[in-house]
């Protein structure tokens, strides 16, 4: 019988992946890693990005599909909404910052927004 990771369809990894994923990233990676990315700055420590939509149901629907991304990952953005803005603040508080993971959630997000 399959592990219940394998049969949600959830990619399995390797011990040394999720600690390098949880792992605090250096300046130069955090820069590094921010130049991948379109319209996200680091505020406070925090990887942050506010998005525009045209209404607040396509805001609230953006962050139904970014929740369920972020539930898949195990890994959850700070966020608000206030109309048709959502404020999204990402850092990895166990790890004291920046790690990885943000960065993978912030390209998710991204790809959910669609720029």
């Amino acid at each position: 019988m399959a592990a219940a990771s394998e049969r949600k369809g959830i990619a399995r990894q390797t011990i040394a992946e999720v600690f390098m994923a949880a792992t605090k990233l250096s300046k130069h990676e955090v820069a590094a890693e921010l130049r991948k990315l379109s319209g996200w700055t680091v505020v406070n420590g925090n990887l942050h990005r506010v998005f525009e939509f045209k209404d607040f149901s396509a805001a609230f629907g953006f962050m139904t599909r970014v929740a369920i991304a972020a539930e898949k990952m195990d890994h959850h953005p700070g966020w608000s909404n206030s109309y048709n803005k959502v404020t999204v603040d990402l850092c990895t508080h166990s790890a004291g910052g920046l790690t990885q993971n943000d960065f993978d959630l912030a390209r998710k997000i991204q790809q959910i927004h669609g720029r």
